[in-house]
């Protein structure tokens, strides 16, 4: 005899029956793939249903549902569905690197594998697959990362002077493409139009200038595919500097925004440096720009800068 789920809410749900094509067509269309990804995966497993639900201890009735796309479960009966099949509740999901056996097989060289090794592999890969750029190339345009107020825009233009190189700031050249300020993008066209602009902007600038010094919007190692290419095509520096620091100088550059209620501001600022940090660590240089007041912190990175790229001092 299967076990029954505790929750009462599930015992409602009626064994799977035929639809009719409204009724199909009426199906949410994640619950669908998530039914099929299930069948498949309990498929490949040699498993019957009745073995599966007694396994995740959800009704065999619930699990028939949840196949057929029609049972709305809760991420703990996924959880539980996702051990009974021996997998992880990504694949259950149809987290992309579980879509292929090459892909699962992928995953399983590199799993556990420590940050030294992912990167090297990272950098194979994007050599194998003509990903990335000419190292010489790459020196030559240097890409400031961090978070706003860290001194991108300040220092970056100090040291493309130094360097004799172009100077750009990637949110200006966001804007000019989408016609309309950057909190307008987002508003009107909402964060996939912004990240499609911010890529074509880096395309450009990489494509146009040989010699640069970009400051890049604080976002942008939220998406892979724009950090991919940057990481490919320049030489990367992450600006650090002390979390109050970052709100003071926001707060000089006339945003008082982020100083309405502070301690919740500061707050939100730890948690964006925290989810952020791991990303940026993945520089070819990191420099923090509070230890320094201006001029000295320039100097300082001049020189860190032209050493690392055997420039003269």
């Amino acid at each position: 005899m299967t076990t029954e789920l505790l929750n009462p809410d599930e015992q409602v749900l009626e064994a799977p029956r035929e639809t009719s094509a409204p009724e199909a067509e009426a199906r949410n269309p994640f619950l669908v793939a998530l039914g099929e990804r299930v069948r498949t995966l309990r498929s490949r497993r040699g498993m019957t249903r009745k073995a599966v639900a007694l396994a995740a201890d959800v009704s065999e009735r619930h699990l028939a549902n949840l196949e057929y796309g029609t049972g709305n479960a809760s991420i703990l009966v996924l959880l539980q569905v996702a051990q009974a099949l021996h997998c992880t509740l990504a694949e259950l999901l149809g987290d992309i690197t579980t879509s292929s056996p090459e892909w699962l097989l992928i995953r399983e060289l590199l799993e556990h594998r420590n940050e030294a090794d992912l990167r090297r592999a990272r950098q194979t890969l994007a050599e194998l697959l003509g990903a990335g750029g000419d190292d010489r190339a790459r020196h030559a345009r240097i890409a400031l990362i961090g978070l706003r107020g860290a001194g991108k825009s300040t220092l970056g233009k100090r040291l493309a002077d130094d360097l004799g190189y172009a100077f750009i700031e990637l949110s200006r050249e966001i804007e000019k493409f989408a016609g309309c300020g950057i909190s307008e993008i987002h508003n009107l066209y909402g964060a996939h139009a912004y990240r499609r602009y911010e890529r074509r902007a880096l395309e450009e600038a990489i494509q146009i200038y040989p010699e640069v010094v970009i400051a890049t919007p604080g976002g942008l190692v939220s998406d892979a595919a724009n950090f991919n290419l940057m990481l490919s095509h320049c030489y990367t520096v992450w600006l650090q500097a002390d979390p109050a620091d970052h709100m003071t100088r926001v707060a000089a550059q006339g945003d008082m925004r982020p100083m309405a209620g502070n301690k919740e501001a500061m707050e939100d600022l730890n948690r964006i440096l925290e989810g952020r940090s791991a990303f940026y660590s993945k520089a070819d240089l990191a420099f923090n720009t509070s230890q320094y007041p201006l001029d000295a912190c320039f100097s300082a990175l001049r020189a860190q800068v032209r050493k690392e790229l055997m420039l003269p001092v």
